[in-house]
């Protein structure tokens, strides 16, 4: 890469960073420690647990709009009951400002009513007359953790007409993730990816909630791959060599941004966001 193209790559890095999404957990404390940290400017995004339902998701995300942030709750198919709930929920989103959703099927093995994935939840909205402007779709880079690859594309190829971006999945080889959103494109999902790294967050905790949360393969390609790991791990996790290395795809439109997945560690994970950006500028 000539030292041109590799300063317009770190312009477009550090302007993507810049869009960074934390995405937290509705846990005990959270809301003070995002308020005493993390800038009105950096949007969140609200986990959905499968097994204290919908409740407080909703509820921190009020909270948070209340604050002044930008909120985008994760709602979860399979924690709603029918289309009168989907009406209510997006009612009360709506009162409070909220114009932005990310719908996918959760995690309960049995649904809480007729809704069995995110693309029912999503012809509920429709059926609504779409009450969101902005509607995230979740991507799968690798292989989804409990469904085949061509069931997890051609799922997305039918949610994507009613949603306006995607959100991938972590995969700790950025080549990968390149590729897929490039034959994401070609398959003709023309929609902008915010793509899912890891926050700065302790090495225990990373490898802790990699295999629940559906990223195993990534970890596997680590311990295949000593140098490249060590990388990501020494001193604990930095998301830089992921956003590092993504290369081309990062041009244009096809990217929208980087989902940060905090596990709620938001101090470290917006530490790193500033530096990344102070150390940019001071590149350029």
């Amino acid at each position: 890469m000539t030292t041109t193209a590799a300063s317009g790559h770190a312009a477009r890095v550090a302007e993507l960073v810049g869009r960074s999404r934390f995405e937290i957990l509705p846990l005990d404390g959270i809301e003070e420690r995002v308020h005493a940290v993390v800038p009105r400017d950096v949007t969140l995004t609200v986990t959905a647990s499968p097994t204290k339902g919908l409740e407080p998701t909703l509820a921190l995300a009020e909270a948070l709009v209340g604050q002044g942030y930008t909120v985008v709750p994760h709602l979860s198919a399979r924690l709603v009951a029918d289309a009168s709930e989907a009406a209510e929920i997006a009612e009360r989103l709506r009162a409070v400002g909220i114009g932005d959703v990310f719908v996918v099927a959760g995690d309960p093995e049995e649904p809480k009513g007729r809704f069995h994935g995110a693309l029912e939840l999503l012809e509920a909205f429709e059926e609504l007359g779409r009450p969101f402007p902005e509607i995230g779709i979740a991507g799968y880079p690798e292989t989804h953790p409990l469904i085949e690859d061509e069931t997890v594309i051609a799922a997305m190829l039918a949610k994507a007409r009613h949603a306006t971006y995607i959100t991938s999945q972590v995969c700790f080889d950025p080549s990968v993730t390149a590729r897929w959103i490039e034959e994401v494109w070609e398959r003709g999902t023309r929609l902008p990816v915010y793509i899912g790294v890891p926050g700065a967050v302790s090495r225990a905790k990373l490898l802790r909630v990699s295999t629940r949360i559906g990223i195993g393969d990534s970890l596997r390609y680590l311990r295949k791959n000593g140098s490249f790991a060590s990388r990501f791990f020494r001193g604990g996790f930095s998301p830089d060599p992921l956003v590092d290395g993504l290369g081309p795809v990062l041009a244009g439109d096809r990217v929208a941004g980087f989902h940060v997945f905090t596990f709620n560690d938001v101090e470290d994970t917006e530490r790193w966001r500033r530096e990344r950006l102070g150390s940019t500028a001071a590149r350029s």
